[in-house]
């Protein structure tokens, strides 16, 4: 039985964190046991805002390779490859962006979005083609299923009608992605005014000592309503009831009742959550030493997985370019 492909990854800008492993990686160790899954370092894409910050993609890079195997990204069931050194998927951006309009791109929400929040006055060529990168990333390995949150829907219906396209143009041999939408709410940031995100500098990261946990949960922001204990409590304004929903679950009903009556204070509240985050990061940081103490290794899940990419996406440009007529000497 053929498994279905599932295509994900980050752009490599700094270290996972908490809301990371929420939205998406926790979702990606479930996924490789179902369907074959590959995972993209989306090393070129991260040029699209880091373009003069070399040295920091390359070493983030392998953090975040270190992040995937220690949150139990396995490299026997998930294909882990570096964006830049499969050529094929850069060649397959450029023959996209032949048919693909200015003003698609242009009015695309998501690009809009990251454009403000990245304080981009005018916008650079491969920035505003990002979502064509993307349905490259996407098409090279035909893969049939992306897991996206809400706000990347606009980019992935994009790279449907773009696939569309070249079946329609050409011949059928692309595969049309299909979105997964994840239930799991977005996190909030230790700040409380936003969502946990590593260029707000309010996020918990995955290779935090237990320190740095306790250090950053003491400071989090709770309900801003609440002076005094006794005070009755709003959990749906306060970071830290999202983070007992998120990590403890079973018990986040007694937390919710304890906070509205105003009988469990935030300090208490923040103990137990500190608990439960420390629990979880533990058998991460034993997995991460593991690999950190071995470099080779982790060079050679990367140029094994690269590899295998690489394989596939010769046999999808062969395709491409034979449905485009590009084969000249063939």
């Amino acid at each position: 039985m053929i498994k279905e492909r599932v295509l994900t990854g980050d752009r490599v800008t700094g270290k996972l964190h908490l809301g990371h492993y929420v939205g998406s990686l926790s979702n990606r160790v479930a996924l490789q046991n179902k369907y074959e899954t590959f995972v993209l370092l989306a090393d070129v894409q991260a040029l699209t805002t880091h373009f003069d910050k070399k040295e920091l993609i390359r070493r983030h890079l392998r953090d975040i390779t270190l992040d995937y195997l220690s949150v139990g990204i396995h490299p026997d069931r998930t294909t882990i490859f570096v964006q830049s050194m499969v050529p094929e998927i850069a060649e397959l951006t450029v023959l996209f962006s032949m048919f693909v309009t200015v003003n698609s791109l242009r009015h695309n929400p998501t690009i809009k979005a990251e454009s403000k929040s990245a304080g981009l006055d005018d916008m650079y060529y491969g920035f505003l083609g990002y979502p064509v990168s993307q349905t490259a990333d996407i098409a090279f390995c035909k893969a049939s299923i992306v897991p996206v949150g809400d706000d990347q829907l606009p980019h992935l219906e994009l790279s449907r009608k773009i696939v569309r396209r070249f079946n329609e143009l050409y011949q059928p041999i692309l595969v049309e992605p299909k979105p997964l939408v994840g239930d799991m709410p977005r996190l909030v940031g230790t700040d409380g005014s936003a969502k946990m995100s590593k260029s707000l500098g309010n996020a918990i990261e995955l290779d935090s000592t237990t320190e740095e946990i306790a250090f950053k949960i003491r400071r989090a922001k709770t309900d801003p309503a609440r002076v005094h204990k006794q005070d009755p409590g709003h959990p749906d304004i306060c970071p830290i009831y999202a983070y007992h929903r998120a990590f403890r679950p079973q018990e986040s009903a007694e937390i919710r009742e304890g906070c509205e009556r105003g009988s469990l204070g935030c300090s208490a509240c923040k103990q137990l959550i500190t608990q439960a985050v420390e629990q979880l990061i533990e058998p991460m940081r034993e997995r991460r030493a593991y690999y950190a103490s071995r470099p080779k290794a982790v060079d050679e899940i990367l140029m094994t997985g690269t590899n295998r990419a690489r394989e596939i996406a010769r046999e999808t440009m062969r395709e491409v370019r034979e449905a485009m007529c590009l084969n000249y000497f063939d």
